[in-house]
């Protein structure tokens, strides 16, 4: 605690104040009954190729919204909210879907029937769809109907050995996060068809774990079977760049058997190897580096250093009509620093494992009474940890507060200690809560409520025509893009595609890998 408060010390108000952040939120489209919408992406809306703040993620059925990068919780949540209320205008005018409130699913039909992501004829966008091709082949596409919420976090004079003491900790303290805004404990029984689990019946087709927080990030989630065997190293930008190289250029046996193109010549997956591209690693938070059009995300690290990070475990917020709230950025900010500003030691092969451990538990069992996780090999209560940690998080909020002015930060994280001390007020238990008052214990009955409820909401915000105005023309601009990328494009794609999973495009390694973002 005394090096914290004495970093704490060292940290200018300016810096403080110079922190950023961005949020980026998935969200399937559905049906008023509640079943997968199936329709393409909606005109209206723009390329999902080349729209800045509106494209899709895994299927064409996904929407992925997108903020700019912003000084303030505040200014973040206003353009969410704003991409938000143009997208539900946009779907109103055409039909009567929504947008799904929850992180687990609607109902879903057959795996082969959820539809991919279509970004066009360019080679740029045939590879986004192929890549997604290759996604379904080795996980299936039902698990990438899972949504979340991205926030991308920046703190300047922070060097890329700085960013992955960040990440270490945030690794290690991320049952937390689990704990305190896991809204996902209850899922459709259409999700898991066919597959092992370990979940309860709950009513016909609602099956969930009673003490769970967030089934998105348990077993049931991102998780493969090959990539299960990488043990991705954050001690140092090099050496969790030499972990990421050797997946992308392993051939993987049963990757390989499914091929690159099937009989017919249509494309299966951009490579056999075990990951296709950097995206495909799941992890709950990542290095990241803006890239230049065409660069691989590896190549930009290795050049250029980190130059933020990305918190990915976080599940929409049902009770919330854009997914996440205020509070919780502030809480996020708060917890971030606390990771970049306390000790973090080199992780290991063995805390690794752990970590794996204490998230899946987390997941499952979160909320259980007298629940203990692994910590540097012995037993602890998570609740005694999560005291540990709030406790050291109360003067780094007091810290942002001084620098920000009000009191909003300390009252994030007392926020946090009262839910924490009251379980009962955890948004997973107040999903089961809600599904058992109001909707005889249907998840699907209660989430297809709660976006109705969302979509009115967004509805009626104050709109204007110079708004309207605006969006349409970013609209038009990204369809006009879209076309002169596929209108210059003169390679033939398979010959893209080699050049671009071609192990010299993954940059070479550094030696030293602690450049200073601006």
């Amino acid at each position: 605690m005394t090096s914290l408060n004495h970093r704490l010390d060292a940290l200018s108000e300016d810096r403080l104040r110079g922190m950023r952040r961005g949020l980026e939120k998935e969200s399937l489209r559905s049906q008023p009954d509640g079943k997968l919408a199936l329709t393409p992406h909606p005109a209206a809306l723009g390329s999902a190729l080349t729209h800045p703040h509106i494209t899709t993620d895994y299927s064409e059925s996904q929407l992925e919204l997108i903020t700019g990068v912003h000084e303030s919780v505040e200014s973040c949540l206003a353009e969410l909210t704003e991409v938000h209320q143009y997208t539900v205008r946009s779907m109103r005018a055409v039909g009567d879907e929504m947008m799904w409130a929850s992180s687990m699913p609607c109902g879903l039909p057959t795996d082969e029937t959820i539809p991919l992501g279509r970004y066009g004829s360019s080679n740029v966008g045939r590879a986004k769809s192929v890549y997604r091709m290759g996604l379904g082949h080795r996980y299936g596409r039902r698990m990438q109907t899972i949504s979340g919420i991205h926030y991308n976090w920046s703190l300047p004079g922070v060097s890329s050995d700085e960013y992955f003491a960040t990440i270490r900790n945030f690794r290690r303290h991320a049952f937390l996060l689990l704990t305190l805004f896991g809204a996902s404990p209850a899922v459709c029984s259409s999700f898991v068809e066919g597959r092992e689990h370990e979940l309860q019946k709950l009513s016909e087709r609602t099956l969930y774990m009673p003490h769970g927080t967030s089934l998105r990030m348990g077993r049931l989630g991102y998780q493969s079977e090959a990539q299960a065997t990488l043990a991705v190293c954050y001690n140092a930008l090099e050496r969790n760049a030499a972990s990421l190289h050797d997946a992308l250029t392993r051939p993987w046996p049963a990757y390989e058997a499914v091929g690159i193109r099937n009989p017919g010549g249509d494309y299966n997956q951009l490579a056999t190897t075990l990951l296709q591209i950097e995206n495909e690693f799941y992890g709950t938070i990542r290095p990241k580096r803006v890239i230049y059009p065409g660069e691989r995300p590896l190549h930009a690290l290795r050049e250029r250093g980190v130059e933020y990070i990305e918190v990915r475990l976080m599940d929409l917020n049902p009770f919330e009509p854009i997914g996440i709230g205020a509070s919780t950025l502030r809480f996020l900010d708060v917890f971030l620093l606390h990771c970049m500003l306390s000790d973090s030691p080199p992780d290991t092969p063995a805390e690794i494992r752990e970590l794996a451990h204490n998230q899946h538990l987390t997941a499952a069992r979160g909320r259980e009474p007298g629940l203990n996780l692994m910590r540097e090999g012995q037993a602890v209560p998570l609740m005694q940890w999560a005291d540990e940690i709030l406790a050291e998080l109360v003067p780094i909020a007091e810290a942002l507060d001084l620098a920000h002015g009000g009191i909003d930060h300390a009252n994030a994280v007392a926020l946090a200690i009262a839910h924490l001390q009251s379980p009962e007020l955890l948004p997973s238990a107040r999903v089961l809560q809600a599904m058992h008052a109001h909707h005889d214990d249907s998840f699907v009955g209660f989430a297809r409520a709660q976006s109705r409820v969302t979509h009115q909401h967004l509805l009626s915000l104050e709109w204007s025509s110079k708004q309207q105005a605006r969006f349409e023309a970013m609209a038009a601009k990204s369809v006009e893009d879209q076309r002169a990328i596929e209108a210059a494009d003169t390679m033939p794609f398979e010959i893209y595609r080699q050049e671009y999973v071609s192990p010299s495009r993954l940059g070479r390694p550094q030696t030293q890998a602690t450049a200073v973002t601006a």
